[in-house]
């Protein structure tokens, strides 16, 4: 079977877009790891089937990390948001459903916008370490020099630690810097790797700030 598809991306953060509002595409897990494998497939952060929903909402997103699991993905939510919109779907202000439950979307002057749901748990564990969950679980540290960090060799045994256990976290590296900026470099679990950019993340980076 031959799958039409999309490239899309937030800030970086990339994802293979499947318009699946017919529901004749069925993936099993071992077709979306291989779809997201960037040396054997197309190679995204994530792939996304654009569903119908019911109860009067515009679409379902329904987003696949890379290694098959499931989760909220912010910026893969805009994207398919624009996606919807590209396809004729939607028009500029929707509401649709993702795994963490309804959210809203505007389309504006070419600027793609979610509103995030509450914060389901959050805690400080430290001075400069925090927890957030934003659609997405983050374990945030701030700290100083974060370009230096060995982000794999640091956040890798925070993501797979008993504290968060079974799911796992994402983990975030945060630098303050000067005028209210911040620097942020996250690891997403399910990519296992750094990713250029994470929507759940910086919105929990935010809270945490």
């Amino acid at each position: 079977m031959i799958v039409p598809f999309k490239k899309y991306h937030g800030t970086g953060n990339d994802f293979v877009m499947i318009d699946n509002m017919a529901g004749t595409v069925h993936l099993s897990d071992k077709d979306v790891v291989k779809i997201c494998d960037r040396h054997f497939g197309i190679g995204s952060d994530g792939l996304i089937l654009l569903e119908k929903a019911k109860d009067g909402l515009h679409f379902s997103m329904n987003f696949f990390n890379p290694d098959a699991s499931k989760s909220y993905c912010g910026n893969g939510s805009r994207c398919a948001v624009k996606f919807a919109h590209d396809l004729g779907c939607i028009p500029t202000e929707v509401r649709f459903s993702a795994i963490d439950g309804v959210h809203e979307g505007t389309i504006e002057n070419g600027r793609v916008s979610v509103h995030m749901r509450d914060t389901a748990e959050w805690r400080q564990l430290s001075d400069s370490v925090f927890f957030f969950h934003t659609g997405s679980p983050h374990h945030i540290v701030f700290q100083e020099k974060i370009d230096e960090v060995d982000i794999l060799a640091m956040a890798r045994p925070v993501r797979y630690s008993d504290d968060y256990a079974p799911g796992g976290t994402n983990v975030n590296f945060v630098e303050i810097e000067a005028e209210g900026h911040v620097y942020v470099r996250t690891y997403e679990r399910g990519v296992e790797d750094e990713t250029l950019s994470c929507g759940t993340g910086v919105t929990a980076v935010a809270f945490a700030c």
